[in-house]
């Protein structure tokens, strides 16, 4: 096994691009599943991930993922040589998916930098013996089965029929695809699988590994392959033709194999001003220039590493918290000072530029995500007897990459709620008028600075009354049915530990779930809603802020204490009258306000702080709302609106006690501490 570390460019990149291929493969297996058969493209596409994969796992020598690889190439290159008819391809597709499966579970491994320990031995023989099975049972040609041979430059066949003497001499001269990077890394993986076809064999550049530069080289002229083999010209094509990121290449057959003249690598940041020499001919637009023109003309794109985005976001956040410093400093009123609030301004609006710029870098699409959710309605809808199909909308949708982070689950666990609660089997779909086949639709889209995630269903839908039941017989409610309203009585599912199934399962029975889900939800200032109706199917909303870095928030004052509220979650501010405020009969204070009434949180008993006023009509009323429900929250004064950097709570408070309708804190422009409240735990209180 290797012994690389995580800070290793060659393990980021394995982790990277094999996640990239994994998440191919699987969406490619999902999306044929439904035919009677792959398409040979699909086939060929398999082959290829397989074989990049198998290459680039045993260069870093997880030999158990390797091995694996190996095993589902051999099968899918059987099948796209010999085209066998007769095949169980739902048994096809569980056996990749499985082989999928035991490599996200390896490469997480890899991740934590744990030993791979994966034994895939008995997978292998499955996939072996179905591979006998299929020889065995023989195969037809392919114009029997309606296929046509694929049309590809894998079978390109070398003139004159060359080749088929051993220990011939060739050259291959090859480019990678533009913005993959790391060239030369790419280059040293070629060269390790090389050597399954001959060990006789030089490159230039030389040091690929030892001088980053060399990527620079590889890039503008090619990285350049002698070798001498008895493998045919075919077999030799296939090699490069089947290697992923290469963009073109050109293999030649040497009559002679003279020393290749090196290529001058620069060891600093200068740059190499001589022509690359080598012996291959050498085209009219390569020779003038024009190809390594064309490329430099064109719109590159590199990988980055989150960890340094995350700092690049951090020393924004610094920078917009010192322009306030400096622009609010209070030392400034009552000043005459022209020029310098004109310089402020521009200062602001740079700043804000270059924070709106990051922010656009960290933002990625949430198809992915709702990729993985296919699986999700595959893999339980199957052992469940169900037949269902899912829907996504929105997917192109963007979201900070740590709202991401912390939704995959939610969302996982609402899916596979919905297959398994809310799709009825097909007999009972049938008796009830509706078609065969359950729908599962997955919908993301804006709303103002949030992003609304949607999972409906057209199964059975929820039963008040029986929420209701199981909801007075765990003790959850208290109040009369008619003064709940809809909401809130599906919304009693998200309670902790609340369940109506009667049967546990795989997949649910436990009274855990929805509760983990609105936590999660919350914990990124989220919310979770539900609707139903019943016999018709069931709608569960999810409501995620676009970014949790920066916010735009209204600060106030409660005695010594500042804190600060999402200014999305204010639907007003006011001064409160006497004639306005009630008492309900277990004492809690109510203001009335357009004839309805709310509640009212005083914020200085909340976080036991000493206020300046204990009278409401003296201080200053804040009409906070989320998911339909409003509360006042009472405070001594308004400092004004401002954008804000959302700052982690310091570990040692959070481990000292769990302050319920904290969000985190941030540094205001005078220097002082404000803590920002969580408006969903606010109102849950």
């Amino acid at each position: 096994m290797g012994k690389k570390t995580l800070n290793d460019p060659i393990l980021d990149l394995f982790i990277y691009e094999t996640a990239q291929n994994i998440e191919q493969l699987e969406t490619s297996i999902l999306a044929v599943e439904k035919a009677s058969s792959f398409s040979l493209d699909t086939i060929n596409e398999i082959f290829r991930v397989m074989h990049t994969i198998k290459g680039s796992s045993a260069m870093m020598m997880f030999d158990n993922i390797a091995i694996l690889s190996h095993a589902i190439e051999d099968l899918f290159y059987y099948i796209r040589e010999e085209k066998p008819a007769d095949m169980d391809w739902a048994l096809l597709s569980d056996l990749v998916l499985e082989g999928v499966d035991f490599i996200k579970l390896e490469m997480e491994k890899v991740k934590n930098a744990d030993g791979l320990d994966g034994d895939p031995s008995e997978l292998i023989k499955s996939i072996k013996a179905f591979l006998s099975s299929i020889k065995n049972g023989g195969s037809k040609a392919a114009s029997e089965i309606g296929m046509n041979p694929p049309v590809s430059e894998h079978y390109y066949l070398a003139p004159d029929n060359k080749g088929s003497a051993r220990g011939k001499a060739y050259e291959v001269m090859l480019f990678f695809e533009e913005g993959c990077g790391m060239e030369n890394i790419r280059a040293f993986a070629i060269t390790h699988r090389l050597k399954d076809l001959t060990e006789d064999f030089s490159y230039i550049p030389e040091d690929i590994v030892d001088n980053a530069e060399s990527a620079v080289v590889i890039r503008e002229h090619g990285f350049i392959i002698s070798l001498k083999t008895d493998k045919s010209y075919k077999e030799l094509y296939d090699f490069f033709a089947g290697t992923a990121y290469i963009a073109d290449f050109e293999l030649k057959e040497l009559t002679d194999a003279p020393e290749l003249e090196k290529i001058e690598v620069p060891k600093s940041d200068e740059e190499t001003e001589a022509p690359v020499k080598t012996v291959k001919a050498q085209s009219a637009e390569q020779t003038d220039g024009g190809q390594a023109e064309s490329k430099s003309n064109q719109h590159s794109i590199i990988s980055v590493d989150v960890i340094k985005l995350d700092k690049l976001m951090d020393l924004v956040g610094e920078m917009v918290i010192a322009e306030a410093m400096v622009t609010q400093n209070p030392e400034l009123n009552a000043l005459q000072l022209n020029s310098f609030y004109k310089a402020a301004r521009q200062l602001r609006k740079i700043t804000g530029e270059m924070q709106d710029m990051v922010m656009s870098i960290r933002m990625v699409p949430l198809s992915a995500t709702f990729r993985k959710m296919n699986r999700i309605v595959r893999d339980v809808s199957r052992k469940l007897g169900k037949e269902v199909e899912m829907t996504l909308i929105g997917e192109g949708t963007e979201v900070d990459k740590n709202i991401i982070e912390h939704i995959s689950d939610p969302l996982m666990h609402l899916v596979r709620n919905a297959v398994d609660h809310g799709i009825e089997n097909p007999n009972e779909r049938l008796a009830a008028g509706k078609p065969k086949i359950g729908q599962v639709t997955l919908e993301a889209k804006n709303a103002g600075s949030d992003v609304l995630i949607i999972v409906k269903d057209d199964g059975k839908g929820i039963s008040k009354e029986l929420i209701l039941k199981k909801a007075r017989e765990q003790g959850f409610v208290t109040k009369e049915d008619n003064e709940l309203t809809e909401k809130e009585i599906y919304n009693m599912i998200c309670l902790p530990g609340f369940s109506t199934n009667k049967d546990i399962t795989e997949f649910s029975g436990r009274g855990v779930g929805m509760d983990v889900v609105t936590r999660k939800l919350e914990a990124v200032g989220g919310s979770v809603s539900i609707d139903s109706a019943e016999g018709a199917g069931t709608v569960t909303t999810l409501k995620i802020p676009l970014t949790l870095a920066i916010i735009d928030g209204m600060n106030i004052r409660v005695g010594s204490s500042k804190y600060t509220i999402p200014t999305t979650s204010i639907k007003e501010t006011f001064r409160v009258e006497a004639r306005d405020l009630i008492q309900d009969p277990e004492g809690n204070e109510m203001i009335m306000v357009r004839g309805q009434c709310y509640p009212v949180l005083r914020l200085h008993k909340l976080f036991a702080v000493d206020g300046d006023n204990t009278d409401l009509t003296k201080g200053i009323l804040l009409m906070i709302e989320q998911d339909e429900k409003c509360v006042g929250l009472f405070a001594d004064e308004l400092l004004g609106q401002h954008q804000v950097v959302v700052k982690a709570l310091p570990s040692y408070i959070k481990n000292l006690k769990q302050v319920a309708g904290l969000a985190g804190c941030t540094l205001l422009g005078d220097g002082s501490i404000s803590l920002i409240l969580n408006v969903g735990g606010l109102l849950s209180m």
